[in-house]
């Protein structure tokens, strides 16, 4: 057995210690974790405890010196976040936000990139490093302030929706940037035309066999992994196709991030993104906190202290620059002035893909190492200021008039189908619920664990997505947090029970109607919260009851209105019958336990058809 050094895995446990302390801590105090992940490596770092790691030596144990291990790591998180935007970009968002993603977000990417390069060069920076810096400060921070709108439940605001649309555009912009620096890192300025065109060709061979190797075989890759049933190998082959597609990319030249994002693309018009979008997320977020690590690393304290004034000087400078682009545009779009305050705060501050961008160039020798380092203080400490604009956005939006209030609210939401009901189960039950929302034009979208079935239904044009209906993050990806309701058609009990569980815990005020067993069972989804249960068996019982009376000769109106006041009999009884045996079953929940099946009704637990909440 090989020697183990304990030293070996240092900076791992030191991330995973952090992880475990600021991602807690920062929740609890309703702060972003990416600041608490900075901090801890300006902590950790060479610039923090690491000066004192000479002098004493059990410093070193607390202190993450292998920069290069932590890098690679980090790499990985940036890769993870291009994918996870590739996948949760859809045309139909695009097409609804256009006038917002392309309009706003490519005048403040423009003209941001323009002003700061424009300066840069009136200072004597070197043409290409100028606007390469340019282009990296005019971008935002999508993975700081996309959760801190969701935190404040702002995304679905006019701001909020701005300023997504705006970060999206800044995403869609990153990879031909990507390219650029990695074409004009190659060449040696001899022959510029040759190498650019010879890293187009192999570029766009690169990105040829990518799609079309994706296109025939992402979609029967995951059609065999989803029928084993196995969240493991499920997992197994997100992680494959990420880090497969990110190191042909690679070696073609491109960057890492660029063949990640295309997989993403490939794989958001497919059945199973709901599915990936839940089994990466975690991911995603602990790599992202890699990084996040390493930005804090870079932080030099001692350069903060040296000269604050010039720092926040530039800081603040940035800050009014992209915000001026942001409230000047606003009204060429038709935003209220409150709106568009709200949205230059959130967009001010540089973002994580300054890193990428600066980093990549300054490794090229495009950009200075003194410009790039002033660069990416700059960003971090804009970064850390996120939090606090926001708040003070928020405070601006709030002195909006009701009619400006009223005309923005009009603008179209980032989702035509943010209110759409979720079907959770697309089985016959599940089926002929969502036909009756689609004849009555209501919007939705169904979930089914069977791979197969959902393939037919995928051919058939139906909106249904692979996965887990009880996966909590599954359910968020779903915009659990705007539906207008969940119905659950599932045949099992306990995974009935389950996703009642997980969807009432995510939100309490959510409509929930829920195919119930029997009696026994629809008593046990009242106590869970449902607002309406479906006993089968009693359902059944009625529609025979139905069918005989209209074939043996009374009258349709007259079997109608019995049938009804049957069903108002029997919702009555088990109200009365809820009352009573309340208890009983808190006692007796089982959720999600397969060993033990549901009570068989007694001829005298007769339910009501449909279970009503009191």
């Amino acid at each position: 057995m090989p020697d183990v050094h304990a030293g070996s895995y240092k900076e791992a446990i030191l991330f995973l210690v952090t992880a475990g302390v600021v991602v807690p801590l920062f929740h609890r105090l309703r702060i972003s974790p990416v600041l608490g992940f900075i901090g801890a490596g300006a902590l950790l770092g060479p610039f923090g405890l690491g000066r004192f790691s000479d002098q004493f030596h059990w410093v070193s144990l607390f202190t993450i010196g292998n920069r290069t291990e932590i890098a690679h790591l980090a790499e990985f998180g940036v890769i993870f976040l291009m994918f996870m935007i590739g996948v949760e970009l859809s045309w139909e968002r695009l097409r609804t936000l256009r006038r917002l993603v392309f309009g706003l977000g490519s005048i403040q990417v423009i003209c941001s990139a323009l002003i700061i390069g424009s300066i840069l060069f009136g200072l004597k920076v070197p043409l290409a490093g100028a606007v390469i810096v340019g282009i990296a400060l005019a971008l935002s921070s999508t993975a700081v302030v996309l959760p801190v709108l969701a935190e404040q439940r702002r995304l679905n605001t006019p701001a909020g929706r701005a300023s997504f649309a705006v970060l999206l555009f800044q995403d869609l912009a990153v990879a031909p940037v990507l390219f650029a620096i990695a074409v004009s890192g190659r060449s040696d300025g001899a022959d510029m035309g040759g190498a650019l065109a010879l890293a187009l060709a192999q570029a766009a061979i690169a990105l040829v066999v990518i799609v079309v190797a994706g296109r025939l075989a992402l979609r029967p890759l995951f059609h065999l992994v989803a029928r084993t049933k196995s969240a493991e190998l499920f997992m197994a082959a997100c992680l494959l196709v990420i880090v497969a597609t990110a190191l042909t990319a690679a070696a073609s030249g491109l960057s890492m991030t660029l063949g990640a994002f295309v997989a993403g693309l490939l794989l958001a018009e497919t059945e199973y993104r709901r599915a990936i979008e839940a089994t990466i997320d975690p991911f995603k977020g602990l790599l992202l906190g890699v990084f996040f690590v390493s930005v804090g690393m870079n932080l030099d304290p001692a350069q903060l202290l040296a000269a604050p004034g010039a720092i926040l000087g530039l800081a603040f400078a940035l800050l009014f620059i992209k915000a001026a682009v942001v409230v000047m545009a606003a009204p060429a779009l038709k935003l209220s002035r409150a709106v568009a305050f709200e949205t230059a705060m959130l967009l001010g501050p540089g973002g994580e893909f300054a890193f990428v961008l600066i980093g990549g160039a300054m490794a090229t020798g495009l950009v200075p190492e003194p410009v790039g380092g002033a660069a990416l203080i700059v960003t971090t400490v804009t970064m850390i200021m996120i939090p606090g604009l926001a708040t003070l956005g928020r405070r601006i939006g709030k002195r909006a008039s009701k009619h400006q209030q009223g005309r923005v609210r009009a603008d179209p939401p980032p989702d035509k189908q943010q209110d759409r009901v979720i079907v959770a189960g697309y089985g016959r039950v599940g089926r002929q619920v969502g036909e009756m929302l689609a004849r009555h034009k209501i919007p939705y979208l169904a979930l089914d664990a069977d791979a197969a079935r959902v393939a037919e239904q995928r051919r058939l044009g139906k909106p249904v997505y692979f996965g887990d209906s009880s996966n909590t993050e599954l359910l968020r990806r779903c915009d659990i947090a705007t539906a207008r309701a969940l119905v659950v058609t599932l045949d099992n009990p306990h995974a009935v029970e389950a996703v009642v569980v997980a969807a009432r815990a995510e939100r309490a005020d959510l409509t929930i109607v829920a195919r119930a067993r029997d009696a026994t069972h629809a008593t046990a989804l009242y106590e869970l919260g449902v607002d309406d249960a479906v006993p089968e068996t009693i359902e059944a019982s009625l529609q025979l009851s139905e069918a005989v009376l209209v074939d043996v000769g009374v009258p349709m109106g007259l079997v109608i209105a019995s049938i009804h006041e049957r069903r108002d009999e029997y919702r009555a009884m088990l109200k009365r019958k809820e009352t009573d045996t309340r208890p009983v079953f808190r006692a007796r929940r089982t959720v999600g336990k397969a060993q033990e099946g549901p009570r068989e009704a007694s001829p005298k637990d007769e339910p009501a058809t449909v279970v009503r909440r009191a």
